[in-house]
């Protein structure tokens, strides 16, 4: 049977990933329901390719488990006892328990909490505009980039690196620390023309062998968290081997014959116990860097999610800078785009709202926070209300027996605004139905490219599914906070931030679908020199000036972070009772917990599987497709035993976050991640977990 014809191909983006945020071409079919999804071919990043779990966009915004229609629970928490309500009601019963909260507790014991299910700053970030109304808890935001981020800005001075596209030009490309055919398709794209059109060496460096890697001409598998160690010996090596461009880092960077001294002890003999790299395969990845000047390194977010994971990130960065890889187009360095936006979003978060200066709290330590740990909740009084919206914290979320915990507690009341019945909307007193991207207005950035790209709303919302925009403006409405800002639409705010910004006017960018807002070339290479004062790069970074400038939180005493570039040793060592280290990697099918309820990405992705070496599945006496339980002391978690070579003896791997009622005995992987803030400013180190395997029971 044909494919029913579309009556009209409209322009979106993909809401989910923050490095692609790829243009869509979408097919609307004549009953209003959406068709196919590609990507858009002239939107030059996205270039035609999206990743499969998008393309198959229609199984979930048609799911037959979305949520339709306001819910509060009507037996005990977790039960799954629901009784289906009206707006009005859903809407009159938060207002009044959060009224009732604010007077008896004050504003700061409840804790909007939200994160990046959709892209879309409308819709993001417009919880913000209560918190600041309010005057509720805020929200130290570490989840994702906590560790990354502050690594990269203590060498550059801005977040911010060379036009993805330029890959394409590259002659030899470096992905670091991403699995980039998993969640980055479109590096691929950009790194295979390189290859096709100039003959580029790609270089691939992970914990195990991934999809990316097994496209790589040098692939690099490292022990986790040992990411530094390699960048510092092939520091020494290019020092060694007279690879440096001295002339280059005389004029742009702090280079010092203290910083010299300390590589020449940092050898490739040192590296190999570190990070089980060969010798030869550390000082090939060196000369071939070394000898090519357009080197493009495109730094992911996997490598930094370790407790050294800003050093990782920042180690890593020096590389370039010690070749001079910047002076090229085609070489330099991406991490993110992020800090390069010039938004004016004071409106759409409501700084003019802001009421005192409530606490902080920290998103990883959503658990330790529930559950009452005075640390974590900064001095203050316990949560007694939370809101949220676009994430899942009851799977995503670092130490869930405590998160678990602590949304059972009778005393929180919980709303939460979803697509889906996820694990931390089972938990909640209301629940309310949330529309998906293609049902509301919104604009998206891409930490990966450089365009603005908006999305308009082409398709009807089902049931009764609202917007988080309109949701949050109308529980505001009911607290009595009575701003004009509460009043907008989405496409409103949209206009709005466009004008503060200096963008042309929404209805000219609805024509093409975008706003470019890329540097200019010379710029995004710093060929001028670096962003911190003095221009130079730093190879010893100044952490007390990335915290100051950025507003970053110690979680650490500044003391102790290593002077240079180097290898730190912090992370979370295997002993006799837990032997293996363990990576919670991304799964092709999945983008965290979402899309873990689709049909093709659940024929992908199978069951949860964890991935052990021949060597020691044999040394435990396990067997491949055996029943295993994995476990330290935070928890512990059932999985299928896949036994296969690629990874590192002593390291094993679980790809994605499936359903927590996926596994036997209910509980998903991040039972075994820690909520510690790691250093220097914070973050969840989910792929630094030391643990013990051994057969299931029963």
């Amino acid at each position: 049977m044909n494919a029913p014809l579309p009556i009209k191909t409209v322009r979106s983006v993909c809401p989910h990933d923050c490095p692609s945020a790829c243009a869509l071409d979408v097919d609307i079919l004549a009953d209003g329901s959406v068709g196919r999804v590609r990507g858009a071919k002239d939107d030059p990043y996205t270039a035609g390719v999206i990743c499969e779990k998008v393309a198959r966009y229609a199984e979930r915004i048609h799911h037959p488990e979305r949520l339709l229609y306001p819910q509060r629970r009507v037996g005990p928490k977790g039960s799954g006892q629901w009784q289906r309500i009206s707006w009005d009601e859903a809407l009159d019963e938060i207002a009044r328990r959060f009224l009732a909260i604010e007077q008896e507790h004050g504003p700061e014991a409840i804790w909007p909490y939200f994160y990046a299910g959709t892209m879309g700053h409308v819709h993001r970030d417009g919880i913000e505009r209560l918190r600041a109304a309010r005057g509720y808890s805020h929200q130290y935001e570490t989840i994702c980039t906590g560790l990354s981020w502050p690594g990269y800005i203590a060498g550059t001075g801005l977040l911010g690196g060379v036009n993805a596209e330029q890959m394409a030009e590259a002659d030899c490309v470096v992905i670091w620390g991403t699995n980039a055919v998993h969640t980055q398709v479109n590096v691929m794209t950009h790194a295979m023309r390189a290859r096709r059109q100039r003959g580029a060496k790609i270089v691939v460096i992970d914990v195990y062998r991934t999809a990316t890697m097994e496209q790589a001409d040098l692939a690099l598998m490292l022990r986790p968290g040992t990411d530094g160690a390699l960048a510092v010996a092939v520091m020494h090596v290019l020092l060694r081997d007279g690879l440096a461009d001295r002339a280059y880092m005389a004029q742009f960077t702090d280079f010092s014959p203290e910083f010299e001294a300390h590589l020449a002890t940092r050898t490739p003999q040192w590296a190999a116990e570190i990070t089980g790299i060969s010798v030869g395969e550390i000082e090939a990845f060196a000369h071939l860097v070394g000898t090519t000047p357009r080197s493009f390194f495109r730094l992911g977010y996997g490598f930094s999610r370790q407790r050294n994971g800003s050093t990782n990130m920042h180690a890593a960065l020096c590389i370039p800078a010690m070749t001079g890889a910047w002076q090229h187009r085609g070489g330099g360095v991406l991490h993110s785009n992020s800090g390069t936006w010039r938004l004016d979003k004071s409106r759409l978060t409501g700084v003019h709202l802001q009421k005192g200066a409530p606490r902080m709290l920290d998103m990883c330590e959503i658990g330790p926070i529930l559950t009452g740990d005075a640390k974590a909740l900064q001095g203050g009084g316990p949560v007694h209300a939370m809101i949220v919206q676009n994430t899942n914290p009851a799977s995503v979320a670092p130490d869930q027996a405590r998160v678990r915990e602590g949304f059972l507690r009778d005393d929180l009341f919980l709303v939460v605004h979803e697509q889906f019945m996820t694990e931390t909307a089972e938990l909640a007193d209301i629940v309310l139905p949330a529309t998906m991207f293609l049902e509301h207005n919104d604009y998206y950035t891409r930490g990966g490219h450089t365009r603005i790209l908006y999305g308009p709303a082409v398709v009807d919302a089902p049931g009764e599914a609202r917007s988080n925009h309109d949701v949050i403006n109308a529980i505001a409405l009911r607290l009595g906070s009575d701003d004009p800002t509460f009043r907008t639409r989405d496409r409103d705010v949209v206009a709005e931030t466009f004008a503060r910004s200096g963008l042309p006017p929404l209805e000219s960018v609805e024509q093409s679908g975008f706003v470019d807002r890329e540097r200019p070339d010379a710029e995004a290479r710093f060929a001028g020199g670096f962003a911190w004062p003095g221009r130079r790069f730093r190879f010893a970074p100044d952490w007390q000036d990335v915290s100051d400038r950025y507003g970053y939180r110690w979680t650490c005493d500044p003391a102790l972070m290593p002077r240079f570039a180097d290898h730190w040793d912090i992370c979370e060592k295997p002993d006799a009772v837990h032997p293996f280290k363990l990576a919670t990697s991304p799964a092709r099918g999945f983008l965290n917990s979402t899309f873990n309820q689709t049909p093709g990405s659940l024929r992908r992705e199978g069951g949860p599987t964890l991935f052990m070496h021949p060597d020691d599945a044999a040394r435990c006496a396990l067997a491949d497709g055996e029943a295993v339980t994995v476990g330290n002391g935070r928890g512990s978690v059932e999985l299928t035993l896949r036994v296969r070579e690629g990874l590192p003896t002593g390291v094993l791997v679980a790809e994605g976050l499936h359903r927590n009622k996926a596994h036997r005995g209910g509980r998903g992987v991040n039972m075994l991640t820690s909520a510690e803030p790691a250093p220097p400013f914070g973050g969840a180190p989910f792929h630094d977990a030391a643990v013990w395997v051994r057969p299931s029971e029963g």
